[in-house]
């Protein structure tokens, strides 16, 4: 289940007393978002997206076992690809730090980097739906990423792992010194 289906409302309370301080919680069936008053649109917008983000990652922070990661995938193969990607295992692993996740296609199996653990669940998502299709369409070419298209978050959560290897490749500053 996506963190944020298109079905829960996002609410957005500006404060004039928040000055700048940014805030989401999750009320019943909506995600109530609190910013301060004079917070511009472009502003508002890209903090909904972080705070959403943030709220799923939270969520999510609970790790999947592999019997649900198969379940999941199972999900996501029924409602992405008519149920045609059988996997016959899904499991995390911790020695691919290079990689997102791997698929063999002739064994019908799938490993996740234990990396994905704590994402939001629409970047698992996608990773699960990646490997699943290439169950179906081995390499990356046109009829590969056609089937891709199918979840609508694919740019988004592509973003997002591009920003994790770009942040990873970052200099790291030396902690500063007391003096």
């Amino acid at each position: 289940m996506p963190a944020d289906p298109p079905h829960r409302a996002v609410e957005v309370r500006r404060s004039a007393r928040r000055r700048r301080t940014v805030s989401a919680y999750r009320e019943g069936d909506r995600t109530v978002v609190l910013i301060p008053a004079r917070m511009s649109e472009a502003e508002e917008q890209r903090w909904v997206g972080v705070m959403l983000d943030k709220l799923a990652a939270q969520e999510n922070k609970r790790t999947l076992g592999d019997a649900e990661l198969t379940e999941r995938a199972a999900r996501l193969s029924e409602q992405y690809f008519g149920g045609r990607a059988r996997p016959s295992s899904v499991r995390w692993v911790t020695n691919q730090n290079t990689r997102w996740g791997s698929c063999t296609p002739a064994e019908g199996s799938i490993r996740l980097s234990h990396r994905l653990q704590g994402m939001p669940e629409y970047v698992l998502d996608y990773v699960l739906l990646h490997e699943l299709a290439h169950l179906l369409v081995p390499g990356h070419g046109p009829g590969f990423w056609q089937l891709l298209e199918a979840y609508p978050r694919t740019e988004r959560a592509r973003g997002y792992l591009e920003g994790v290897v770009a942040a990873e490749r970052l200099p790291k500053v030396p902690a500063a010194r007391e003096e």
